[in-house]
């Protein structure tokens, strides 16, 4: 193994005597080369590898890399949505090396088992590669996916490696457990080399327009995204720009196209966007123009953070928090590949997390990364993967172990709902639908929504059922690859909206309202003079309407009322009350509690991601005065997930932290009344009314007095 650096070396050869192994080393450290070692000894004795992604875009880079190496004896192939019907057999057959992603393990591979039945029976080792991305309410299913895929091995009498790796991880053989059900070994000493990154907090700076309650408006995230862009590329600099949705990616290229045709008619075309959601042929033509430098600047959504290989690249620009410390360092780590040296820009979002970052750097320098938040032991995960596994081959009592402790208890639920049939050998799946169907592991709650141009008939794209509600409902601008539409109508029962081209001068935003009860409090206790709770709540959400802000300034120029159905949620929360005891100065004091408690609440929810691997958009809250369940003022943030994500058990567990930093956020920020850096959110659903920033900081302050 001459010439391999000392880490590909300890976990090549911890795979190789048969440990399963993580290897948690720094971005463009050449993991690859450590799991392809093994990987290709095996499959030169014989044996058959299984490389698992989250993304299809990786595994289509995996497979480029591995076809190079030109081994006659190896026979790659990718297997996924994008596999042709007709190279399918093929694969099944033929390929002792299959690339694929999670989803089709689940909705494939695992309930056909019998049609793969010469891979299981030479199956040697399981690659997961970026498995940092198997967090929250996905990350849950996969374990579930992973513990099916041991079980279905067994079944042919192989027992292959497990060697997992990401750039990225806390505490990783723990990870690496809690997300396969075996003990791990792990490689974290990084013995490649690289070059210095220098790393820059960047605030947009605020404008002299107001906005909700006449609070300050801050420069948009993707307007001075886009111009930072424009400048890399005029100075071509190779740059990604990562930013938190599909929307912004197309915003963001399209702004910086229009501030480059200004300068030369060639520069525009040097900037293109990258998002899911886009076919597969269009994706793979502008992988191919950003390795080939045929493109310079590319606006991407966090599609392109995991490991696909993007050598050469100067610089990086992230548009907002991307959720984690690991997602920063690994959207980060996408520039400077090769040794050389890079920059990194975080431009700070109108956010409280934002704001509190840019101004605490020691929240994000010389920090550990998150720990991974899963919990496989969710019910709603659990159950559907249990009858999942009776599909495949009928459970017994001998493999109740593989799928956690939790098994036994759900099992006898999905007996009493005739989901499973129980008999003396075990348990059964009796009906004609496929049980692989029950589980939805990506949580997008629905068959994707189809976005057709409604003069053409063209297919542009699709959207997942529950963003259509806020990002194609009638009247929302939709963006595809540089070209602005108008949604006309959206027909969820047919999974359709129809749009047309157009070119308004603003952006839509969602609005909706949400209502909460408790079902069951699983942890109590004190609290300063309150409580802090944690436990089962349901959760109704309806959009109700959408904001036109503006694109350059977020200014608001106008409501429309929406019609679409309400959703509800079974999911997990933690929540703080105040008894009237504690409240009653306050109230004579004149407090608006209402405004306080929504303060609080929004800047809680914005801070949460600094304490638990999720972002804002993973979670949400309600506050109220006086709410029916507790009969105290009551503040409740919960996952915005079905059966919970583990998001809100973090913030319970770290709660004192928590919410110490929530009030440090409020009071450093230099606005008077309250905006978006501190408690204003983009998400709520009455329109910033009411908030009170002082009040806010006042209920913090008696909650954590006696801490």
């Amino acid at each position: 193994m001459t010439g391999l650096w000392e880490h590909q070396i300890s976990a090549a050869e911890l795979a190789h005597r048969g440990r399963n192994v993580i290897i948690s080393t720094g971005t463009a450290s050449g993991k690859s080369l450590a799991y392809l070692v093994p990987a290709v000894s095996e499959i030169l004795a014989g044996g058959t590898v299984l490389y698992l992604t989250p993304t299809k875009a990786l595994a289509a880079d995996q497979l480029r890399g591995v076809r190079d190496l030109r081994l006659t004896r190896l026979r790659p192939a990718t297997y996924d949505g994008d596999t042709p019907a007709e190279e399918r057999q093929w694969v099944r057959r033929h390929a002792n090396y299959v690339l694929t992603n999670p989803d089709m393990l689940h909705r494939s591979m695992l309930p056909h088992h019998s049609g793969w039945s010469s891979f299981w029976r030479r199956l040697k080792m399981v690659v997961v590669d970026e498995c940092h991305g198997y967090r929250g309410v996905f990350g849950s299913h996969v374990a579930q996916i992973l513990r099916r895929l041991r079980r279905i091995c067994g079944k042919y009498g192989t027992d292959p490696v497990f060697m997992l790796v990401s750039a990225t991880v806390s505490d990783p053989a723990a990870a690496a457990t809690r997300l396969t059900g075996l003990e791990m070994a792990e490689v974290t000493t990084d013995a490649s080399p690289r070059g210095a990154t220098t790393f820059a907090l960047w605030e947009p700076p605020l404008t002299d327009l107001r906005g909700e309650s006449g609070a300050p408006v801050r420069r948009t995230v993707t307007a001075e995204t886009a111009d930072l862009l424009s400048d890399l590329v005029v100075d071509d600099v190779r740059t990604l720009a990562f930013v938190r949705s599909r929307r912004a990616a197309e915003t963001v290229s399209l702004v910086a196209r229009g501030n480059l045709a200004e300068i030369s008619p060639e520069l525009p075309a040097q900037v293109a966007s990258y998002r899911a959601g886009y076919l597969a042929e269009d994706r793979r033509v502008l992988e191919k123009a950003l390795r080939s430098g045929e493109i310079t600047g590319l606006a991407t959504t966090n599609a392109l953070e995991l490991g696909i290989d993007v050598s050469g690249l100067d610089a990086v620009l992230i548009a907002g928090w991307p959720g984690t410390r690991a997602s920063l360092w690994q959207q980060a780590g996408r520039a400077g590949r090769d040794g050389q040296d890079a920059l990194a820009v975080l431009i700070a979002r109108d956010d409280p997390l934002d704001t509190y970052l840019v101004h605490h750097p020691e929240a994000l320098f010389g920090r550990p990364v998150e720990a991974i938040v899963l919990d496989p032991d969710n019910p709603y995960v659990l159950g559907p993967h249990l009858c999942a596994a009776a599909a495949e081959i009928p459970l017994t009592e001998s493999d109740l172990p593989v799928f956690g402790p939790a098994a036994t208890g759900v099992l006898d639920d999905l007996v009493a709902r005739g989901l499973l049939r129980r008999r003396a050998h075990g348990w059964f799946w009796t009906r004609r639908e496929r049980a692989a169907n029950l589980a939805d592991i990506r949580g997008s709650g629905g068959p994707p929504v189809q976005v057709v141009e409604a003069s053409t008939g063209r297919l542009l794209g699709t959207v997942d059922e529950p963003s259509a509600h806020t990002s194609v409902h009638a009247g929302a601008v939709h963006i595809h690859q540089g070209e602005t539409y108008l949604v006309e109508a959206l027909d969820l029962s047919a999974g359709v909206a129809l749009v047309a081209a157009a070119d308004p001068d603003y952006s839509t935003f969602a609005r909706d309202v949400t209502d909460i009860s408790v079902l069951e409090t699983l942890l109590t206790g004190p609290f300063g003079p309150g409580e802090l709770n944690f436990g089962t709540v349901e959760v109704t959400r309806q959009v109700v309407s959408y904001l036109k802000r503006r694109v350059q300034t977020g200014e608001v120029l106008g409501e429309e009322a929406l019609d679409l159905p309400p959703r509800t949620l079974r999911t997990r929360a933690v929540w703080w009350t105040l008894p009237d005891t504690a409240l009653a100065p306050l109230l004579a004091s004149g407090l608006d509690l209402g405004g306080a408690a929504h303060a609080a609440e929004h800047a809680a929810i914005g801070l949460l991601p600094l304490f638990a691997t999720c972002d804002r958009w993973d979670i949400g809250g309600v506050s109220t005065e006086l709410h029916p369940d507790t009969g105290r003022l009551t503040v409740f943030v919960y996952d915005g997930h079905e059966g919970g994500a583990g998001f809100a058990e973090r913030g319970h567990a770290r709660a004192l932290d928590w919410l110490a930093a929530t009030r440090e956020a409020i009071a450093a920020c230099e606005c008077d009344r309250g905006c978006p850096s501190c408690i204003q959110s983009p998400k709520c659903g009455n329109g910033n009314e009411p908030l009170d920033k002082h009040g806010a900081l006042t209920l913090l302050d008696l909650l954590l007095a006696s801490r």
